[in-house]
């Protein structure tokens, strides 16, 4: 019999890598999304740009941009398994001016919404037809 050799959990749970917590934490669908985003300079470590390999324990703070919303968030938790959204919530603790922003973001395109303010979106299908009719020249 073979007999395993695991590290300490204490020992692994201390550090892990950014892109893996952030789709962990339920922050991005997938960890290509998660590196792509990190790359692109929409998450800061500390304050400042890193690449998705960058090892991240807890106390660590990060700031995320996802257009239109934004998060100031400092780390609680490390988990490498993603999990149910309220047990990802568990992972982070976000800033109360963030949370002040985001939900004044959501409040603000919710009244748009309602208000049938367009949001920056393609045409439909009718809207299409609109627009053939329009162009089109009368002969």
């Amino acid at each position: 019999m073979h007999r395993r050799t695991e590290a300490p959990a204490t020992e692994a749970a201390e550090r892990m890598r950014l892109d893996k917590w952030l789709w962990a934490a339920r922050f991005f669908k997938t960890r290509q999304l998660a590196i792509d985003a990190i790359n692109g300079g929409k998450v800061h470590v500390n304050g400042q740009r890193t690449k998705p390999g960058k090892e991240i324990g807890i106390g660590t703070q990060l700031s995320i941009t996802k257009e239109p919303y934004a998060w100031d968030i400092t780390i609680a938790n490390l988990r490498a398994q993603r999990r149910p959204a309220p047990e990802a919530a568990l992972l982070y603790v976000e800033t109360a001016e963030s949370l002040a922003k985001r939900q004044e973001e959501a409040g603000r395109r919710r009244e748009e919404r309602d208000l049938g303010i367009p949001a920056d979106s393609r045409p439909n299908k009718r809207e299409r037809r609109q627009i053939h009719r329009f162009k089109r020249p009368e002969g």
